[in-house]
């Protein structure tokens, strides 16, 4: 486990913190003639050496070298000006999954999916984190729907989908506090949202939409509770 600590701290400096934004720009340019591509590659494969600080792992810090050579030069052909933000997470998503699957390799461990996924308690929880993500935003959408329709749409004043990542990103949060037994941390959430939200709506005197918003928070945030509660019991 320390060696995969080791490897994703290396990726983390070599594309982060010392991949400078004229590299990227270069890169996003010049695609497979850019010097900068081989040096940032190169610059992986010496982090990974150096974090490790085993040279007899040189073939490991090569194949991560190779695949991060890959996965790079596959996102810097695919994406576009409107793509750019999914082709970033689906990079990284590779990047780290890359490697796992090198580590896994190279240093034979066992890993039985098989059995981790016959696991009620894995299983419950990663339907339960999906079911809280897209599923529960179109169900509250279709819930709610009666009542958004009665509410003049105002597209300059909001930003594309936000309300539907913040409702996404709320309802894991309160998920994440239920699981790790941490209830004060929703009633904070709670109250922080409140405070944001309901008191701007509340000097516009926009009554429908405060209402409105009030009702799909409550909803998003009992879906959360319960599905936290639905894991509990199954877990224990």
């Amino acid at each position: 486990m320390l060696i995969l600590i080791k490897l994703i701290l290396a990726h983390l400096i070599g594309d982060f913190i010392l991949q400078p934004t004229s590299w990227v720009k270069e890169k996003e340019k010049r695609k497979a003639t850019s010097p900068k591509l081989y040096l940032h590659v190169l610059l992986h494969g010496v982090l990974v050496i150096l974090i490790l600080w085993d040279f007899s792992l040189w073939p490991m810090a090569l194949t991560i070298t190779l695949a991060h050579s890959g996965i790079d030069l596959i996102k810097l052909y695919a994406q576009k000006p409107k793509t750019k933000t999914t082709w970033f997470i689906a990079d990284q998503i590779l990047h780290i999954v890359s490697i796992f699957l090198i580590w896994v390799a190279f240093t034979e461990v066992s890993i039985d999916f098989g059995q981790i996924l016959q696991s009620p308690r894995i299983l419950s929880l990663i339907t339960l984190i999906l079911f809280l993500t897209q599923p529960t935003s179109i169900i509250l959408s279709n819930l709610l729907k009666k009542w958004s329709d009665s509410i003049p749409s105002q597209p300059d004043q909001s930003l594309q989908d936000a309300g539907k990542y913040i409702g996404i990103l709320e309802r894991l949060f309160v998920f994440s506090f239920i699981v790790t037994g941490h209830w004060e941390a929703v009633g904070f959430l709670l109250a922080a949202k409140s405070v944001f939200r309901f008191g701007d709506l509340r000097k516009s005197k926009e009554r429908k939409l405060t209402e409105y918003i009030l009702i799909g928070t409550l909803l998003s945030f009992g879906i959360a509770m319960v599905s936290g509660l639905i894991f509990f019991s199954i877990s224990n």
